[in-house]
């Protein structure tokens, strides 16, 4: 698909009359936390709750979230010969977010052979380039079953309170089933893809029929199941979806052939590059599968997405797409316009080139020209999480399925029949809610607990003008703690679990060093954690920003709503040098023994 000239001042005028439609001072305010009357919506429809004794027990290592942060440190635990390993998990299994992500449809949006952890390790083939999720959930079950995980872990159970005793060394943990054991070492990877979130309309509590959430989708109301089954239960619903982001973008496919009517109340329209999704070839597998192979798989795509210079690109997907079509474009510049200006003009023309196209593909496919013109996304595509589907944009040629644009402004009330858009009421059987997880809340609101260190200090007041730490995992005046997540580490966002293997890794090579050493506590001293901050934020400032979450890009998650996000947003980075320089780094960090920056005692 090729595109022609582009008038860019006119592009750049369209993308900030599109923004100010949807900018609102209440930013992530305008959404609500699923509490009290809301409660119901947070309810597990997939496991029974099972009875149980509280735990007055101690163990070695106490890891607060089941899905890949929680498995990936445990089975690296094990790996190391630590064995006595408890996790501690809200949901009625191993899986995290893919517990919980059973709407029809779900997949993940990065390559399975870069996402799906510990592949090599537990010998499992993906069967699709981009697996559904029921793969994903059974590939967490695998891991848990392998590593001996489920022995000593605790389901549906949620931690309430966290505090560390320095005279014992340890962390006492208590939690809403009346446990209250001791750990010598605890760990958290509560993610923000965890909790979900309403929106805040007017009248959400008023609708008197069916509705949830798509992260506990109800089967029993529509029929089917998380396997791609029809949702026969459908076929005389009017159904309503409020939400088009990526969820709203795997399932509504599968609504557009099951429903009566269904209405997809959008206030933004998301960015729909082609998918192209393909079983895996098992000889071309067998092939490639030689020892080490996802780790080479998990560096190249890291290194071709963020920029680097990898010499060949074995994902070949969207996200790697764009980057290698500004390195394309970066390197055809002539040496004397190897500037900043001109690097950053190449890189603002390889994106708009890329819209350009992905716009183009809307009239392909969308036959209503009116309804192609209101799914074209009007911005850069890092400023909201891409998608890649193929049959998203073509559900709409289905009759009974129509767009209800909101122009940018979101639905306008619920109410007791419906759903009330521009003066419209849209008569309802069944309301679903694809409004995502609660992201850039703090993080004791997320989390549902705050942990308290040593002297009493609350990590929430530790971080009161912003996250503090070494590596985005450890944090002084927390002994004997760990973080797993990709803030202040590589802040990989295009594929996460790179962050989380390698974070897994590490942690466990450290708590097996003080162990080994008969050592009590280990705690990052304030000198590196101060040194550490200080190379984060001059690497920021000499980078000027970047595309993802930049002010400027239209509202969403990635930059908090359009609104300003404080001081304390400016210590939400990573590393100077990129993701791919991280990981080397933190390599070269773990193996040398030293663990610079870290104080055992």
């Amino acid at each position: 698909m090729t595109v022609t000239a582009i008038d860019k001042e006119a592009i750049r005028q369209k993308y900030a009359e599109e923004r100010n439609k949807r900018l609102r001072p209440d930013g992530i305010a305008q959404y609500l936390q699923v509490k009290d009357q809301l409660a119901h919506y947070l309810a597990d429809t997939y496991t029974e709750l099972q009875d149980r004794a509280a735990l007055t027990d101690h163990v070695t290592v106490a890891f607060i979230g089941g899905g890949f942060a929680g498995l990936v440190t445990g089975a690296r635990l094990v790996e190391q010969g630590i064995t006595d390993v408890r996790i501690i998990e809200k949901g009625g299994d191993f899986g995290g977010t893919w517990y919980w992500n059973r709407y029809p449809g779900a997949q993940c949006d990065t390559a399975s052979f870069i996402y799906m952890p510990l592949l090599e390790e537990t010998g499992h083939m993906p069967t699709e380039k981009y697996a559904h999720a029921p793969e994903i959930l059974a590939q967490c079950q695998r891991i848990g079953k392998q590593y001996k995980l489920y022995d000593n872990a605790l389901f549906h159970t949620e931690v309430e309170d966290l505090s560390w005793d320095d005279a014992q060394s340890r962390w006492l943990i208590k939690t809403n089933r009346g446990d209250a054991f001791t750990a010598s070492f605890l760990a958290m990877g509560t993610g923000p893809l965890h909790v979900p979130k309403l929106p805040g309309i007017a009248g959400i509590e008023s609708f008197n029929g069916h509705s949830f959430h798509t992260s506990r989708w109800d089967y029993d109301y529509t029929g089917g199941d998380p396997s791609g089954a029809p949702m026969d239960k459908l076929a005389d619903k009017r159904v309503g979806i409020i939400g088009t982001g990526a969820t709203s973008v795997q399932c509504v496919p599968h609504l557009a052939k099951a429903c009566k009517e269904l209405y997809v109340f959008q206030r933004t329209p998301s960015s729909i590059d082609v998918r192209a999704n393909k079983p895996t070839d098992v000889d071309w597998f067998n092939e490639m599968a030689t020892p080490g192979w996802q780790q080479r798989w998990l560096e190249n795509f890291t290194a071709n997405q963020t920029g680097g210079m990898a010499s060949e690109d074995l994902v070949m997907d969207g996200w790697t797409d764009l980057s290698r079509r500004i390195r394309t474009k970066v390197m055809s510049l002539s040496p004397e316009n190897m500037t900043a200006e001109k690097i950053m003009e190449a890189v603002e023309d390889s994106d708009f080139e890329k819209m350009e196209q992905i716009r183009a593909r809307v009239d392909t496919l969308v036959e209503d020209p009116q309804t192609a013109e209101k799914l074209k996304a009007w911005y850069r595509q890092l400023c909201k999480r891409p998608c890649f589907h193929d049959q998203y944009l073509q559900a709409f040629n289905t009759p009974a399925t129509v767009l209800v644009d909101t122009d940018g402004k979101g639905v306008q009330q619920i109410t007791e029949q419906g759903v009330m858009v521009d003066g419209r009421e849209y008569e309802l059987d069944c309301l679903i809610y694809a409004s995502g997880f609660e992201v850039g809340t703090e993080y004791k609101r997320r989390a549902g607990y705050d942990m308290v260190g040593r002297d009493g200090l609350k990590l929430s007041e530790k971080w009161r003008e912003g996250m503090k730490t070494k590596h985005g995992t450890h944090v002084h005046g927390f002994p004997n703690a760990f973080i797993v997540q990709p803030t202040q580490g590589a802040n990989l966002i295009s594929n996460v679990p790179h962050n989380l293997t390698e974070s897994g890794r590490t942690i466990a090579m450290i708590i097996k060093h003080a162990l080994d050493n008969d050592k009590k506590q280990v705690e990052v001293t304030q000198q590196a954690e101060d040194e550490w901050i200080e190379l984060l934020l001059a690497g920021a400032a000499a980078a000027g920003g970047g595309v993802i979450g930049s002010p400027d890009c239209t509202p969403g998650y990635y930059n908090n709503e359009g609104q300003d996000p404080g001081p304390a947003a400016k210590l939400n980075v990573g590393y100077p040098s990129g993701a791919t320089a991280y990981f080397e780094y933190l390599d070269e960090w773990r193996n040398n023994g030293h663990f610079e920056g870290l104080e055992f005692r």
